[in-house]
C-alpha cells in the first residue's frame, strides 16, 4: 500500500513538473512574420565575452530564403539533417540509430538533433546537456513546426547559426569567408560552410584545415552534384580520402525529396500534447 502510494505521489509529482514546462514554453507565432534580432545563443556568446573583458563582437544580416544560394540550403541539410523535408521536427528513426552507435562504441559519436531542434535551441536555451533542456527543445521543435513551414525554419536557422567568431547567419558568413553574397555561393563553398557548423568557432571556410577539407568532400559527394544521389547506410569513404573521424556528426543520407512547393505540412496543434508524452517516453528510452 505504501510502495503504491509512493508510486502515485511521484507520478503526480513529474506529471506536475512535465505540465510546468509544458506551458511555460515560449511562444513561436511572432516567428511567422518577424525575423528575431537576436537568440539565447548570440546572448551567451556575448556574456561570454563580456566575462573575458572583451567586446562582445556580432557580424549579422539578414536575407530572405530566395537570396540563399540553393547550394547552401542543399548542403547545410544533407550535413545536419538529411530527413528535413519529411520529418516533423523531430527525427526518432536517427535518435535509435544515434543510441544504438553511442552504445556500441561506447561514446558520444554522433547526434540526432534535427535543424529544427537545432533552432529551437538556438533561439530559446542554453546549450547545457540537462535532460529538462532537451524534452524543452524537443517540444519547442515540435511547436516550431506546427506554427511554420519548413521553408522558414530553415531560413531562420540560416540567418542565425555561428560562422566564426561572432559571425552569424549566411549572409555574415558568405561575406566573411569569401568575400560574395550568400547568393552567390557554389557547391564547393557551401559544402565548406556546411561542413563548419559542427564546429564554427574551430573550423573557418575561409581558411579551410583538413577535417574540414574531408567534410567538405564527404558533403559534396552526398550532393550528387547538386543532386543528392542514395548512399547506403554507415560510413562513406570516398576515394583517396580517409573516413571521417566518428565524431564528425555526418548522419547516413538516404535519398532527399525536393522542397515541396509552398513548403511542408504543419503538425497539426492538437497533436502536440500528445507529443508531450511521446517525446518524454522517447527521452527516458535515450
Amino acid at each position: 500500500m505504501k510502495a503504491a502510494r509512493a508510486a502515485a505521489a511521484l507520478a503526480a509529482v513529474a506529471f506536475g513538473c512535465a505540465a510546468y514546462i509544458y506551458v511555460t514554453l515560449p511562444d513561436v507565432r511572432p516567428l511567422r512574420t518577424s525575423n528575431p534580432a537576436t537568440t539565447a545563443f548570440m546572448e551567451l556568446r556575448a556574456a561570454q565575452a563580456r566575462a573575458k573583458g572583451e567586446a562582445p563582437r556580432r557580424v549579422h544580416r539578414w536575407v530572405s530564403y530566395d537570396r540563399m544560394s540553393p547550394h547552401l540550403t542543399r548542403a547545410v541539410v544533407v550535413a545536419e539533417d538529411a530527413g528535413f523535408w519529411r520529418h516533423s521536427g523531430i527525427d526518432i528513426g536517427q535518435i535509435r540509430e544515434s543510441l544504438e552507435v553511442n552504445i556500441q562504441r561506447r561514446e558520444l559519436a554522433r547526434g540526432a538533433s534535427t535543424i529544427t531542434q537545432q533552432l529551437a535551441k538556438n533561439l530559446y536555451l542554453s546549450p547545457s546537456k540537462n535532460p529538462v533542456r532537451k524534452l524543452r527543445e524537443m517540444l519547442i521543435a515540435r511547436r516550431l513546426e506546427a506554427e511554420l513551414d519548413k521553408r522558414r525554419i530553415l531560413e531562420l536557422y540560416l540567418n542565425l547559426i555561428e560562422w566564426g567568431d561572432g559571425v552569424y547567419g549566411a549572409e555574415a558568413a558568405a561575406r566573411t569567408h569569401f568575400g560574395k553574397s550568400a547568393a552567390a555561393l557554389g557547391p564547393e563553398e557551401a559544402a565548406l560552410l556546411a561542413g563548419a557548423i559542427v564546429s564554427p568557432r574551430v573550423l573557418s571556410p575561409g581558411r579551410p584545415s583538413a577535417r574540414l577539407r574531408q567534410r567538405q568532400a564527404l558533403i559534396l559527394r552526398r550532393m550528387g552534384g547538386g543532386r543528392v544521389q542514395p548512399v547506403p547506410i554507415g560510413p562513406i569513404e570516398p576515394e583517396g580520402i580517409p573516413e571521417a573521424p566518428a565524431d564528425e556528426g555526418l548522419k547516413p543520407v538516404p535519398p532527399l525529396p525536393e522542397p515541396p512547393e509552398g513548403g511542408c505540412a504543419r503538425v497539426p496543434p492538437l497533436l502536440l500534447l500528445r507529443d508531450f508524452v511521446d517525446i518524454a517516453a522517447e527521452q527516458a528510452y535515450s
